[in-house]
């Protein structure tokens, strides 16, 4: 008699799956990385060589770019993980209105990112923004959050870890409900302080989910653009431009074909970081 196999989907299945894949995916990738490589006026294309890379790295925006994209996405990273850790410990915990809280602390992350930007952007104005008003009613000082070069990308990112440290709280809530109950009756029966619990117990059982909140916001933070571009649209001047930012302002030049190639620059960055780290997670997951 013969075996019956394990069902399988016929191989036509895939085909609107592949098709989405080389549509949406491939074909860009693969477009962008061409037209980085020539003089693209959105219709005609005449090829260059490196001309493109070579006038972007010796623009002097790029090297503020590079600084703060740097900065944002590794501060925008670390916040996200402290506080995510906190805030998924606390909201573990049986405290008065946890449903309640869980659902506030999650609420940013259900709205739009150009939508924080603008309401914060007016909440912020320093002539006529609530958050000043009430500092001058107090008589404190009124900073200019977004008009001040040496606040406005330190604002942007406060900003941006409180529009994404719910789904950061998310992960790790997640990760500490998977971690067995009886790690924890038996540590308490041995007499273990509370501290010694999080650091032996919570701590290194969470850790495939601090690995996921590492790669998802530092991914996150290195290509932000949505939340700068809705506050300071990279001003003042450009104290607080990212690549992101600095490739969408060459498009608006009429640039395609330099900001193509600002783009494949981005890609590779955020490959570069995000290889190495992603390496390192998984295998200490292993190792655990």
């Amino acid at each position: 008699m013969r075996r019956r196999g394990r069902a399988v989907y016929p191989s036509w299945f895939y085909i609107p799956a592949i098709a989405l894949y080389v549509v949406f995916f491939a074909v860009p990738t693969f477009a962008s990385f061409y037209f980085a490589f020539t003089r693209w006026d959105g219709s005609t294309s005449q090829p260059i060589g490196w001309a493109n890379f070579v006038q972007f790295f010796q623009d002097p925006q790029l090297v503020n770019g590079f600084i703060h994209t740097f900065e944002y996405g590794f501060a925008t990273s670390a916040a996200k993980v402290v506080l995510g850790l906190a805030l998924a410990l606390l909201l573990s915990s049986p405290i008065l209105g946890r449903g309640y809280l869980r659902a506030v602390v999650f609420f940013p992350v259900l709205v739009s990112t150009i939508g924080v930007g603008f309401v914060f952007k007016s909440l912020l104005d320093p002539f006529h923004g609530m958050v000043n008003a009430v500092l001058g009613a107090v008589g404190l000082p009124k900073p200019g959050w977004f008009t001040d070069p040496n606040m406005a990308l330190g604002t942007i990112a406060g900003v941006d870890i409180w529009k994404g440290v719910g789904i950061a709280t998310l992960i790790f809530m997640a990760g500490i409900a998977a971690i067995p109950q009886e790690y924890y009756e038996a540590a308490r029966m041995d007499g273990a302080s509370g501290w010694r619990i999080f650091r032996s117990i919570t701590l290194p059982l969470s850790r495939p989910a601090m690995g996921t909140v590492i790669i998802l916001s530092l991914i996150g933070g290195l290509r932000s653009f949505d939340v700068i571009w809705a506050t300071t649209g990279g001003g003042p001047g450009f104290a607080s431009d990212t690549i992101a930012s600095v490739i969408y302002k060459e498009y608006e030049f009429g640039l395609y074909g330099l900001s193509s190639a600002g783009n494949v620059i981005l890609f590779l960055v955020v490959t570069a970081i995000m290889v190495p780290i992603s390496w390192f997670i998984n295998r200490r997951e292993v190792e655990l």
